[in-house]
């Protein structure tokens, strides 16, 4: 499952319907018992803060993995008044809202782990994740990656996908934008994903390779990255509308694709390189998502989870007229 499930809260009767979308998802998934109960706490709270304090929004669920361990991301986005100070707001007692106050602590406490990034007048997105079993033993990660997939409005299948591999000393990260929408659009791009999983080779090759595969489809816009870690390098490869750019403290790479689609005619597949660093943010997003999204307008954002970065350029620069993807991958100091 890597589409995200996307659920709208605008008022309290949809806080159960959440609810009980969380735990079929959960059910499915093979969590423990308790782990479902805590689930429904953290959702039902999520939602409750959606409604109360930003005056409806989305709540995003997905599944995650890590090693053997499977979990699920919950992520609300809002656009209400924000938060003043997010610690004093994660203190039990403290509430804005004439309630009890105790929201989030307790989403804080029940989950593996719990990020809030909040702007005053803006808008609040909250991440939480929670596992099947405990929370898995988190070795040190080299690179830490998010990501938002939905069909356009409408749909029930995303035309859009996306995927990666990472070891220790390179990754490969790919974005697929199949033509149109629908179950042929998907069919284009998960096509393009089976050959990206099934070939280890550098991007321009493996977009070689999807040409050919995806030649019994209507095509896709194709956008395949690789990090090299070691060399503290990226190599691109890149056809059609899929964004990309690199950033750094000081830096910022837009990554280039060539026109064309895969599967139906491509003039020239080439690979472009940049430099990597070691707190790099890599940023790839089908055009479901508005190019002209600046992460400067937003203090901070680069420090916290890539899902969270996700999740705030999905909330204000979705087109919503378009299956949109949107990939954060963020490398992680020795």
């Amino acid at each position: 499952m890597r589409e995200s499930v996307a659920i709208t809260i605008t008022e309290s009767s949809q806080t159960g319907e959440a609810r009980r979308v969380a735990i079929a998802l959960a059910t499915q998934l093979g969590f423990q018992e308790t782990q479902r109960g805590k689930l429904g706490i953290v959702v039902t709270e999520v939602a409750s803060n959606l409604i109360q304090h930003g005056k409806g929004g989305v709540l995003l669920l997905r599944l995650i993995e890590h090693n053997s361990a499977i979990g699920i991301e919950v992520l609300s986005l809002d656009k209400g008044r924000g938060m003043v100070d997010v610690d004093e707001c994660l203190q039990d007692g403290f509430s804005t809202a004439g309630t009890l106050g105790n929201g989030l602590g307790a989403i804080s406490r029940l989950s593996g782990l719990f990020e809030i990034y909040s702007i005053r007048n803006q808008g609040t997105a909250l991440l939480a994740h929670l596992w099947s079993t405990s929370a898995p033993h988190e070795p040190e990660k080299i690179l830490e990656i998010g990501a938002i997939c939905l069909p356009k409005r409408g749909e029930d299948i995303s035309g859009d996908a996306w995927a990666y591999q990472v070891d220790r000393c390179r990754s490969l990260l790919l974005v697929a934008d199949g033509l149109g929408h629908g179950p042929a659009a998907a069919t284009a791009s998960s096509k393009a994903v089976r050959i990206f999983q099934e070939h280890d080779r550098s991007p321009g090759a493996i977009v070689e390779a999807a040409h050919a595969a995806l030649r019994s489809t209507r095509g896709a816009a194709l956008g395949i990255t690789e990090i090299d870690f070691e060399q503290q390098s990226v190599r691109f490869a890149g056809i059609g509308n899929i964004a990309a750019s690199i950033f750094s403290f000081t830096e910022r790479h837009h990554l280039i694709s060539n026109n064309g689609t895969v599967g139906h005619e491509i003039r020239k597949i080439q690979e472009f390189s940049y430099p990597w660093y070691a707190n790099g943010l890599l940023i790839m997003h089908s055009d479901g998502l508005d190019s002209k999204w600046q992460l400067d307008r937003y203090p901070g954002l680069s420090q916290k989870h890539p899902s969270l970065i996700a999740g705030v350029l999905y909330r204000d620069f979705n087109r919503d007229r378009d299956d949109v993807t949107v990939l954060v991958a963020k490398g992680m100091s020795n």
